[in-house]
């Protein structure tokens, strides 16, 4: 049973940053492809940015220029370096993992407890 265990997550004001990380169950990060997905307030849940076993990223196109999605495959970590936040970015953050490696939620094989982004 795989376990994900995301930190990092906090009240910053607008423009500021912050990074999440993602522990997960040994050997979970090398070997599967993984996302961070995160849900708004009222909305429906949404992939952010998706990492593979290769490391080919995809970054949803809110995201884009201002999110980084990065692993650390020997820690067994999942990283989400966020700039730039907006309010609209105020939302829980999940780590899952995905099989197979798609975008869609049907995916989702595992999920993280989530951890709360708030951008004011």
């Amino acid at each position: 049973h795989v376990q994900l265990v995301e930190s990092g997550g906090d009240s910053v004001q607008a423009g500021g940053s912050l990074r999440l990380s993602c522990v997960a169950s040994p050997y979970t990060v090398s070997t599967y492809c993984m996302a961070w997905w995160r849900q708004a307030p009222g909305q429906e849940r949404d992939w952010v940015a998706i990492i593979d076993g290769r490391g080919i990223i995809t970054y949803r196109d809110p995201v884009k220029g201002r999110f980084t999605i990065s692993k650390d495959n020997a820690e067994d970590v999942l990283y989400l370096q966020m700039s730039s936040l907006t309010p609209e970015d105020t939302a829980v953050y999940y780590c899952v993992v995905l099989n197979p490696c798609s975008l869609s939620l049907a995916s989702v094989t595992q999920w993280g407890q989530g951890t709360q982004v708030t951008v004011s």
